[in-house]
């Protein structure tokens, strides 16, 4: 039987005594917090509903959504916005009236995206009690320290760049950026998480598969957060072809994303990450290692997110596939960051014969 993963064993037994157990956990909870707040966002992503509420922090001029248009008062909207908006899009702004804003209120975008706003929350207060109560850890004390104010900021920026992605009417590349700052979030919760653990016993890997073993995931995490990244690129590049070609089947235009040297890269990386999940794994089988539940999980995870890839550029882009693409990918990178310092912190030993 597989043993169970020491990063999900942590989560499900939290430390018991100590003051770094508070920070453990807060840390938990924020990296809990990030990885659904990712997923929501993708929701937002694959239905259109970024724009669902047009304004920050408000949402259409209310602190409640509303559910229909006559709930609206247009005096509350900035109409300048709306026309700039139009504007990037190539549509004439003197067409943009109250009647035409009010026309394009769409109840369900507005609430997903709503939702995501409230997903936020969460996040936020995790992340502003662990940089406060960051004092009460033990060991690595100043690097949790540290660390955890690194986490706030991280937040607060982001909650920035969401306004600005807002403000900017979905601009490209501000998305890309928002989504580096949360994958670059998970790594950091994992490495407090790491230093404020119950269990500081180190595992011992067979000296031969160490080094290389290390290498490989460095490399295997390094190639999955670009992955991400470029992900996010070409679904941008995707919802910019389906706007140019509206009213067209999408089997009419999507061989113009396969065409972009973005989705060849990303399609590359792919199998990148295949080999290198696979060595890593195979490594750790011969190094008699007795744990080894995160390779035999990044290794099953990379083969479903292949999967999934293939479905969505073979078959068709279906949303929920999308959308656990993403989470998939968070919650790997979390795996891998988590399996990537247990190594660093490993002990070498020279195998025995039998």
């Amino acid at each position: 039987m597989m043993s169970q993963p020491q990063f999900i064993r942590h989560a499900i037994h939290p430390p018991t005594s100590s003051n770094s157990m508070i920070v453990n956990r807060l840390a938990w909870i924020a990296l809990f917090s990030l990885i659904l707040l990712v997923i929501v966002g993708a929701t937002v992503r694959v239905t259109g509903s970024g724009l669902g509420c047009p304004d920050w922090p408000t949402c259409w001029g209310c602190l409640i959504p509303p559910t229909s248009a006559d709930q609206i008062d247009v005096s509350k909207l900035d109409m300048a916005k709306f026309k700039r908006h139009a504007a990037k899009k190539g549509i004439d702004p003197d067409t943009i009236t109250r009647e035409t804003v009010l026309a394009s209120f769409d109840p369900v975008h507005t609430w997903i995206e709503f939702l995501n706003r409230l997903t936020s929350l969460p996040l936020g207060f995790s992340t502003l009690l662990l940089a406060f109560l960051s004092f009460k850890a033990k060991r690595f004390k100043w690097w949790v320290i540290g660390l955890s104010w690194f986490c706030l900021a991280d937040v607060i920026l982001n909650a920035i760049m969401g306004a600005i992605v807002v403000s900017s009417g979905l601009q490209p590349g501000i998305i890309t950026l928002h989504m580096a700052l949360a994958f670059l979030l998970i790594a950091v919760l994992v490495t407090i998480i790491w230093m404020t653990r119950p269990d500081t016993t180190p595992i011992q890997i067979d000296s031969t598969y160490r080094k290389r073993i290390l290498i490989a995931s460095l490399i295997f995490f390094g190639c999955l957060f670009c992955e991400g990244l470029m992900g996010s690129q070409v679904r941008e590049q995707t919802d910019q072809l389906a706007q140019v070609h509206a009213g067209l089947d999408r089997s009419d235009w999507i061989d113009q994303l396969g065409a972009t040297l973005i989705y060849k890269v990303h399609r590359s990386f792919s199998w990148t990450l295949l080999v290198t999940s696979a060595l890593i794994f195979f490594w750790v089988s011969k190094s008699k290692l007795g744990r080894i539940g995160e390779p035999k999980l990044i290794f099953a995870m990379v083969v479903a997110m292949m999967l999934m890839g293939i479905v969505l550029a073979h078959i068709a882009i279906f949303q929920v596939v999308q959308v656990l693409h993403v989470g998939c990918t968070a919650v790997l990178l979390a795996i891998t960051w988590h399996w990537v310092l247990r190594l660093f912190t490993s002990k070498p030993h020279v195998a025995v014969e039998a």
